[in-house]
């Protein structure tokens, strides 16, 4: 989305697919970093972004074992935000969106799913994309995919994957989030655990890191077990962990 809108500001016709009729996806990353909120600025929306609803965190802490301690202090930044914003993922993609519709060039095609390749003289020309409609024939000079981890597109141009591996797995959760509980967002870390922590406002997003490959063996020794883990690591969040179901 963010290319979209950056060939479009650039005079350059762009139609964007996306496989989905919106973007309501959740656990998904919604931190805007301070470099990001930097590119919002020298593209002049900054201000404009910044009406959206959002958290400002100047500071993260974090909880190893007994002891808490300051894990990152944004306010000596050279940037103009000096914070991490919090803001769910859908709202920034719809925000450029909006933006991206300033300009001729700039089109978006919702319930879109690229599907394959159109090759022709040894060149992609194209992808051929699913949608409510049928299947219909994009024909581009350039073509580019971004459509995740188990790309079509990637596939379909023969690219290779250079797999260099990751050494945990996450469960994610939410439990709900009360008055009492800490305003920042903190991060407890135990001995092979890791619970990284979301303010969603009314109810956190919880991030378990896991060891790669352990998720079978946690869910063998039950619901009951995985949420006192849970209170061990938070204790906080001792008097919901009910509210795990499953």
């Amino acid at each position: 989305m963010m290319l979209g809108f950056l060939l479009a500001r650039a005079g350059v016709e762009v139609l964007v697919l996306e496989k989905h009729a919106d973007f309501l996806r959740d656990f998904r990353g919604d931190t805007i970093h301070p470099s990001t909120l930097e590119l919002m600025y020298e593209l002049g929306l900054l201000e404009e972004f910044l009406k959206l609803p959002h958290q400002e965190v100047q500071e993260l802490g974090g909880q190893v074992g007994g002891e808490a301690f300051i894990l990152a202090d944004f306010t000596h930044l050279p940037t103009h935000c000096r914070f991490v914003a919090f803001m769910p993922q859908w709202d920034f993609l719809n925000f450029l969106v909006e933006q991206g519709r300033r300009y001729p060039g700039f089109h978006l095609e919702m319930e879109a799913e690229a599907t394959g390749l159109i090759e022709e003289n040894g060149r992609v020309a194209g992808v051929r994309a699913k949608t409510p409609q049928g299947v219909s024939e994009v024909r581009a000079n350039l073509t580019v995919g971004a459509d995740g981890r188990h790309s079509v597109i990637r596939s379909r141009a023969g690219l290779e994957v250079v797999d260099l591996g990751a050494p945990m797995d996450v469960m994610w959760m939410r439990l709900s989030r009360r008055s009492g509980d800490p305003g920042q967002t903190f991060g407890y870390v135990r001995r092979g655990r890791i619970l990284a922590m979301l303010n969603r406002g009314d109810y956190w997003q919880c991030a378990f890191v896991i060891p790669k490959g352990t998720a079978e063996e946690i869910r063998r020794r039950g619901i009951a077990s995985f949420r006192d883990e849970i209170a061990r690591l938070a204790p906080f969040l001792s008097d919901r962990v009910d509210e795990l179901r499953g």
